[in-house]
């Protein structure tokens, strides 16, 4: 942290206050935020800020996506700027320089929303088992299948999307990176709204293509085939984004309930008189000061190119299991009011739950970790 990213906290702290939360029921009702939200989004630089300024972005370090992801976990807002990012960065990492050019400029303003379209509804986390096509036929692919999960679903003008182009090669042969700008195509329709647990105010759907054609050139790499290889690269750019989210939730879950213990009297006295609410908050903020400690650490080597995989997977499978025992207890603290989902650690507590599943369930995390024992 130095003077620079602290100016550009306050700027996305004050945004996120005036232009996003208030907004946050409406967003929740509908289950997806405005459109405007966006390109306000871009406008203030609170997209692509880790992006190179000759493409648009904001020219910093993954720190300054780091104090966005933060913010927006403090204010409990739902908004889809990490996956929004990792399409960003998979383009930056493969895109020729004409890709990059005539995607990351429109993707910083807002005016392309950004989804990653890899998950289908028999393939999850097992990434090789994807039955999505992309059949070559002059200068067009002709992709055929449905993805689910897909997070910025509704608003999305950029999809990077995994895809089989040799539905003959096993495992992770034959998957490809096509890049899909959906308005106006043929044959593209995104389904059905997922009725999720939590993440209310963030949509998420299914996208279906029937003989949709994609110009050949939106591949990404030099060849087909190499799909698999190039998302596993920047899976650890969004693993440790979640691990950010994280450990700032677990922060702010502290920090609302330690409020709520001093002002909530049961027998007579302040709940926070009593030695199993102190001892509980003791063991919720040490364990959210280890993950802050941890997560510096991993952010640190990432911007110095230092930070292996295995890392990342750590990062994200331990916080994220240590945000959701802290949160639950929280949660607790709170008593009946805790399970009102008009109280914001009630939300927290839904909303918090997914991040054990997005970007490599940890159980397949602990898999990753074990081979490289």
């Amino acid at each position: 942290m130095n003077d620079e990213l602290r100016m550009f906290r306050k700027s996305v702290r004050q945004f996120i206050e005036r232009e996003f939360v208030p907004h946050q029921a409406c967003w929740r009702q509908q289950h997806r935020p405005d459109v405007e939200a966006w390109t306000a989004a871009g406008g203030n630089g609170l997209l692509l800020p880790d992006v190179p300024d000759e493409y648009g972005g904001g020219g910093g370090t993954f720190a300054h996506q780091a104090v966005v992801v933060e913010e927006l976990a403090h204010a409990g807002v739902q908004f889809g700027s990490t996956i929004h990012n990792v399409v960003a960065h998979n383009i930056i990492a493969f895109g020729t320089d004409e890709q990059k050019r005539n995607w990351l400029p429109r993707m910083a303003r807002g005016e392309l929303v950004g989804a990653i379209a890899m998950s289908e509804p028999a393939a999850g986390s097992d990434l090789q088992g994807i039955k999505t096509t992309a059949r070559r036929d002059g200068d067009h692919y002709v992709i055929n299948g449905s993805k689910t999960f897909i997070t910025n679903g509704w608003h999305a003008g950029v999809v990077c999307l995994a895809v089989k182009t040799d539905a003959r090669a096993a495992g992770p042969r034959g998957i490809s990176l096509i890049i899909v700008e959906p308005k106006g195509l043929s044959g593209y329709r995104v389904g059905r709204s997922l009725d999720k647990v939590g993440m209310h105010g963030q949509d998420t759907y299914e996208l279906l293509f029937d003989d949709v054609h994609v110009p050949a050139s939106n591949l990404l790499g030099p060849a087909e085939g190499g799909g698999f290889a190039q998302l596993m690269e920047i899976m650890s750019y969004e693993r440790l984004a979640i691990a950010v989210a994280a450990v700032a939730t677990s922060e702010e879950a502290v920090a609302m309930t330690t409020k709520y213990v001093k002002e909530r009297i049961a027998f007579g006295k302040p709940l926070s008189d009593l030695q199993n609410t102190r001892f509980k908050l003791a063991e919720c903020k040490t364990e959210a000061r280890i993950g802050r400690v941890f997560l510096d650490d991993c952010i640190e080597r990432f911007i110095a190119g230092g930070l292996d995989d295995t890392t990342a997977s750590m990062a994200k499978y331990w916080l994220t299991d240590c945000e959701c025992r802290i949160v639950d207890e929280c949660v607790q603290l709170h008593g009946g009011y805790g399970y009102l989902a008009e109280y914001p650690i009630a939300r927290m507590w839904t909303d918090s739950r997914v991040h054990r599943i997005w970007a490599g369930a940890n159980e397949i995390l602990k898999e990753l970790i074990a081979s490289s024992l």
